[in-house]
């Protein structure tokens, strides 16, 4: 764990009043130019009363934010090949901890210092720019929201409207992502249903904006069922509904940063969709994010299976083939983690 609260702390620049703290010590690297210089501790107060692990670490003295601030400013992604390899990879593990704790726009920003071609050929001309995507204070908020709250809640419905207007915030954008879940019914297994669990497949679209600030919504297609059998293969067919997926568990997950266009695109098939009927066999929650991850240029191959009386895309063929790597991408600038192979 120790390494997963320096990676937080070196990453996000904290709120400095936070109330009832106990003291921890956590071990911070020096870094001079992308060279690892010494070990040495770093202050790192961390919020009191919980019991969760994961609990953020919170900088409440100026002099350790300060510390924090200089460590930011010299873990720079530059053109030597030694340095930009060792700061890769530590901006990859805060990618993979940041998306674990479902901060996925901060897990986004870590991805993107590893990848500084991103632009490149799939991007705005004016986005991606570095400026726009370092810690800000809105990080604050958003880790502040998130702290303890990992339990998995209920997903609720969600209009499509009420996704579109989401990002409607009238803000300037410079950056676009998306990102692909799969929560499989036994994690790490072609096991297409565990008794009633078969799993689930859903989005996260991500609009950062030129203030620093951004907006995002995770979503899924569901069927609304509309008598006992619906959504069976007894009955496969019935109503539908998009629900709000900010908490729900994942094994697999990735993500790319993409154009307005296909981000427009992703939002357009979000309302297609809306307007359809669900069906357990061509038209559910994995033929939605299959589609939508194919419209951010990631295609995902072997996601269909069978079972009785009915067989299509599902999320534990999905899941297995993102882990066996059957995945082919339009750039390499693809985010990829998931909880099978976290390290604690």
């Amino acid at each position: 764990m120790r390494r997963f609260y320096l990676q937080l702390l070196v990453c996000l620049t904290v709120i400095a009043a936070t109330p009832a703290i106990v003291s921890a010590q956590v071990v911070g690297r020096e870094v001079q130019d992308g060279q690892v210089l010494a070990m040495q501790p770093v202050n790192a107060p961390v919020l009191a009363g919980t019991t969760n692990e994961t609990a953020l670490p919170a900088a409440t003295n100026l002099a350790d934010q300060k510390k924090l601030l200089n460590y930011l400013k010299r873990l720079k992604v530059n053109d030597q090949p030694q340095a930009y390899q060792s700061n890769k990879n530590f901006y990859y593990h805060l990618a993979n901890d940041f998306a674990r704790l479902r901060l996925y726009p901060l897990a986004m920003k870590c991805f993107l210092k590893t990848a500084p071609a991103i632009d490149r050929e799939d991007a705005d001309s004016t986005a991606l720019q570095p400026a726009y995507f370092d810690p800000n204070t809105f990080d604050d908020v958003a880790v502040d929201k998130q702290a303890g709250n990992l339990a998995e809640s209920k997903s609720k419905p969600i209009s499509y409207q009420r996704i579109a207007d989401v990002f409607n915030d009238g803000k300037k954008a410079v950056g676009y992502a998306m990102l692909f879940h799969v929560k499989q019914p036994a994690p790490g297994k072609r096991k297409i249903f565990v008794w009633t669990n078969t799993g689930h497949t859903f989005i996260t679209l991500i609009k950062y904006n030129a203030d620093s600030t951004y907006t995002s919504a995770s979503f899924g297609f569901y069927p609304h069922k509309d008598h006992l059998l619906s959504a069976t293969p007894i009955a496969p067919s019935t109503s539908a509904v998009f629900k709000d997926d900010a908490g729900h568990k994942w094994d697999e997950v990735m993500g790319k940063f993409i154009t307005r266009r296909k981000f427009e695109k992703i939002l357009k098939l979000t309302g297609d969709f809306s307007l359809t009927d669900y069906n357990l066999n061509n038209h559910n929650c994995t033929d939605f994010g299959l589609q939508a991850a194919a419209l951010a240029g990631i295609d995902i191959l072997n996601t269909k299976g069978s079972w009785p009386l009915g067989s299509g895309n599902n999320p534990a063929f999905t899941g297995q083939a993102i882990l066996e790597g059957k995945v082919a991408e339009s750039t390499k600038a693809l985010f990829s983690a998931d909880t099978i192979n976290a390290q604690p």
